[in-house]
């Protein structure tokens, strides 16, 4: 599907972004985990966590859908049902990187997870190395890659180091560890923690320690059940990075994005921003905090001038999804921005790092790419043209934000994507008064 998003007067106006994608996975997949029933507002409706929902389905949860409210009841810890046909992940990585973790030590019982041909080129290996060292039996194409054919057993703890600070391999660990008597995921660097929040809201036993030089050592320990209060879920800050984006380069523009969730390990993003000299304010959640609840605030966005900026290594991971949008924002800025150790963006739905650079120099963005980033030289905004999205949803929603900044908008083909993780972007555009 093609779309064109033409240049865009000011911005204005008050929404709520979906639900936050990463946590309505996980919530799902907890809830079926689960000895009692939980009722989880706010989930996300789109195509990834519909794969969630139809997963722990056909593993034997029952699932009640009514708007933006989930009933789901659980089969408990170490009742999944085997089912009668392949786990359709879709377009899910989330999905197909945490749910092996339960079914790990489903005791001989056997799961095959595949997906779309996106999916298929996205590596499992990291969380297979982990689960086979606790006794799993794991079987993926080529060594790599799904379909990922996986046999519960008995598993042993582990004291696991990630070669590559990731929240999904973390949780999945994390997750088989609750058979253990105790195993701890060691991360060189901080990473989404809603899988270890979930987990103590849930009633698991799990401590967490810091590590010298920045690092976090998880411990979980055996579990007999699961049990959950009603869990709410916020606004995606990964979705609404995109309206920030939009409210930033549009000149004139002023948005109040509600009930927005700030974990402090998904604000990155905000503090790079802060860099650049942008304005959004909001109540975020201190950095290194850690409790069963996810906050919340309100983010008031508005337009102005940016400044290049440089985003190292340590700063990825609590910015990884956003990263694309540096890319965008830094044509706009004074100045160079420059991502550095950013290479887990090239296995992504997409190389996201050869797309992006791609994508914008073919709308007038001089930048290049580097073997793990990308350098952006700010030459005060974009001409347009036409962006592929490769099928990756941030890439579409990236050129929708692009065409409404450009000079002459972008043509979006392949805007379908952006289902994914935010199905109703163009229509909360055009009530912001996109295109007037």
């Amino acid at each position: 599907m093609r779309v064109r998003f033409d240049p865009s007067g000011p911005l204005h106006g008050t929404l709520r972004a979906p639900g936050d994608k990463s946590l309505s996975h996980r919530a799902a997949i907890l809830g079926a985990m689960g000895c009692e029933p939980v009722r989880i507002s706010g989930f996300l409706d789109a195509a990834d966590t519909r794969s969630t929902l139809r997963a722990v389905a056909s593993l034997g949860a029952l699932v009640e859908r009514r708007g933006e409210v989930v009933m789901i009841r659980g089969v408990g810890l170490r009742h999944a049902r085997q089912p009668s046909a392949p786990i359709d992940v879709g377009n899910a990585g989330t999905l197909m990187r945490i749910l092996p973790g339960w079914l790990a030590f489903q005791r001989g019982r056997s799961f095959v997870l595949d997906g779309d041909q996106s999916i298929r080129r996205r590596p499992v290996d990291r969380i297979a190395a982990p689960l086979r060292k606790m006794g799993a039996r794991i079987e993926t194409r080529e060594g790599r890659f799904p379909p990922l054919v996986l046999t519960g057993a008995s598993l042993a703890g582990i004291d696991y180091e990630l070669p590559v600070a990731s929240a999904q391999v973390k949780s999945c660990v994390l997750l088989a560890g609750l058979a253990t008597e105790a195993t701890s995921v060691r991360e060189p660097r901080p990473t989404r923690d809603h899988t270890e929040r979930l987990l103590l809201a849930a009633g698991a036993p799990l401590r967490r320690e810091p590590l010298s030089g920045g690092g976090i050592r998880t411990t979980v320990g055996y579990a007999d059940e699961l049990t959950l209060e009603p869990i709410e879920v916020p606004g995606d800050l990964s979705s609404a990075a995109f309206l920030i984006a939009a409210g930033l380069l549009v000149r004139g523009s002023r948005l109040v994005l509600e009930r927005v969730g700030v974990n402090w390990t998904r604000t990155g993003l905000l503090r790079i921003l802060a860099r650049m000299g942008a304005v959004v304010l909001g109540e975020l959640e201190a950095e290194g905090s850690f409790g069963p609840v996810e906050p919340i605030t309100d983010l008031d966005v508005r337009s102005g001038t940016l400044e290049g900026t440089t985003v190292d290594a340590d700063e990825v991971p609590l910015a990884i999804d956003e990263l694309p949008l540096l890319a965008l924002l830094g044509c706009f800025a004074e100045g160079e921005t420059v991502v550095r150790g950013a290479e887990e963006l090239r296995v992504k739905e997409s190389d996201r790092i050869a797309a992006v650079v791609e994508g914008l120099r073919g709308l007038g963005a001089e930048i290049e790419a580097l073997p793990d980033g990308f350098v952006v030289r700010g030459t005060g905004g974009l001409r347009g043209g036409r962006l592929d999205a490769r099928g990756d949803h941030r890439l579409a929603l990236l050129g929708a934000v692009a065409g409404l900044a450009s000079r002459s908008g972008v043509e979006v083909e392949g805007f379908e994507a952006a289902a994914v993780s935010y199905p109703g972007f163009a229509s909360d555009l055009r009530g912001l008064g996109a295109g007037r």
